[in-house]
């Protein structure tokens, strides 16, 4: 196994298994190979560099980060222009990656069962604005405070204003026991997530939650009588033409060879390959990028036609429009920049990253999915890629300035800083560079922005230096994610 193999052999490992990637090549008209081609090899990262950022190919991207594979998808003139995978669907056996082999959709799959939610709305059998509790037979939410003063209706839980928590969940290992959702719910066992309540008015601000998304699947198969994946089944994925997509969980033994393996942030398969998600509405969605476009082009094609039978005009446009002042509509999250909207979602699962993109005017839109914990920088620069070559509206990051900063500055950084009790971080200088090592994780070079501010290619990582009364760094505090984690200079 690839656990047991010396780390410079491992990543020799990653070059070869990448380097017999992709899969045998589909013929393309020359315009659109050079299209390819300038995204296979125009990889840009999340902060740019303004004189020094250079792209990297996919080839060598997968290889850094250990992740075994990368499938793509890719939206033009309203149609699927390409698609292609590369790398391995499991990296232990080494298979090949296709434009076949399905990938977990991860929080991808809460738009889709969103729209699968809005058009029992157009049948009558849900209503937008209705106390959810009317409806849901099998389990009621309890009531608090909270709820009312507001109650949690089907627009709050899509749109994620309802006040409920629960981020996320991690799965269930293959095997092991499954909850049922009302055990999900309320946090019983099996279950191995908090339960999910209402703590804060809902209508009153966004806050992300799975577990509002996992309200709506027991309300769907409440309103039905039917399983939830069957729902799916034949309100999305039939209609779409999503052949090999599927809800079902545990995934049926029939599709597991055309599935692709989990892999760590160390490119190592997750035991039992995958994780399983009873939480099916948030997070079970087995699909293709090319499979997934089908969703997002019938979503473009309804915008702004009236006579499209996806959903009644009205009901689109509210899925198309954020709601209750945050970042979603009925579904996906809506951004709009320099002009042009458009709709999308990530999602991570134990052992997938990935995400999609759709422009709703331009009838342009991609696909990136990977199968590793380590995926994201891989998801988010391909993208940029394909920005690039496609020339997108208001999606490339901007240029960064790098401040030229006097030696004797640079070196008031270089030291240790204690994180917490048990971890450092260490800044280290070679020539004029600056380099940030953190636990468990490769060394990134720093970039001054001014005497006492950096920032790095990775979004996630930035800081600002504090001095002390001899204009030494006494503390820097560093921006890591959506943590903000003060650290003391301790040598």
């Amino acid at each position: 196994m690839m656990r047991h193999v010396p780390e410079f052999l491992r990543s020799l490992c990653w070059v070869l298994v990448v380097a017999a990637a992709p899969a045998p090549a589909t013929e393309y008209a020359p315009d659109v190979q050079q299209r390819i081609t300038e995204v296979e090899q125009g990889l840009i990262p999340a902060v740019r560099v303004k004189g020094q950022t250079r792209p990297t190919t996919i080839a060598d991207r997968l290889a850094r980060d250990h992740v075994p594979a990368v499938s793509i998808a890719v939206i033009n003139n309203n149609q699927l222009e390409w698609a292609k995978a590369y790398g391995s669907a499991d990296a232990e056996t080494g298979t090949a990656a296709t434009t076949e082999t399905l990938f977990q959709a991860a929080s991808m799959s809460k738009p889709l069962t969103a729209l699968a939610a809005l058009r029992l709305v157009d049948e009558g059998l849900l209503a937008l604005d209705e106390d959810v509790n009317k409806k849901l037979v099998s389990w009621h939410l309890p009531e608090n405070e909270f709820t009312r003063a507001h109650v949690v209706d089907l627009r709050g839980l899509l749109s994620h204003t309802a006040g409920t928590t629960v981020h996320g969940f991690p799965g269930y290992t293959v095997g092991d026991p499954l909850p049922t959702v009302p055990q999900i719910l309320d946090g019983l066992k099996p279950a191995n997530s908090p339960p999910v309540r209402v703590n804060k008015v809902p209508g009153h601000g966004f806050r992300y939650s799975g577990g509002g998304t996992t309200i709506v699947q027991l309300l769907i198969t409440d309103v039905t009588g039917r399983p939830f994946a069957d729902v799916m089944h034949d309100k999305v994925l039939t209609p779409f033409g999503m052949t090999s997509s599927t809800y079902e969980q545990p995934l049926p033994v029939d599709r597991h060879t055309r599935a692709a393996s989990a892999h760590n942030d160390k490119g190592t398969r997750i035991e039992g390959r995958w994780h399983v998600y009873p939480e099916q509405g948030a997070a079970a969605l087995w699909t293709t990028p090319s499979e997934l476009t089908r969703y997002m082009m019938a979503v473009q094609q309804a915008h702004g036609n009236p006579s499209d039978k996806l959903l009644s005009h009205e009901l689109l446009n509210e899925m198309l429009t954020p709601q209750g002042g945050g970042p979603a509509g009925l579904g996906p999250f809506i951004v709009e920049k320099e002009g042009s909207r458009r709709f999308e979602h990530s999602g991570g699962n134990e052992g997938f990253r990935c995400n999609f993109i759709a422009f709703l005017d331009r009838g342009q839109g991609a696909v990136v999915m990977t199968n590793s914990d380590s995926g994201n920088r891989t998801v988010n620069e391909v993208m940029n890629s394909i920005a690039a070559a496609y020339d997108w509206p208001g999606f490339l990051p901007p240029e960064r300035e790098v401040s030229a900063l006097d030696p004797e500055l640079l070196d008031r950084l270089v030291g240790d800083y204690a994180l917490n009790v048990a971890s450092l971080a260490t800044i280290s200088r070679r020539g004029d560079s600056l380099f940030l090592k953190l636990p468990r994780q490769e060394e990134i070079e720093l970039h001054p922005a001014s005497a006492t501010e950096f920032f790095s290619e990775l979004p996630e990582i930035q800081g600002t230096c504090e001095l002390d009364a001899s204009g030494q760094v006494a503390r820097i505090v560093f921006q890591l994610g959506d943590r903000e984690v003060s650290a003391k200079r301790v040598r």
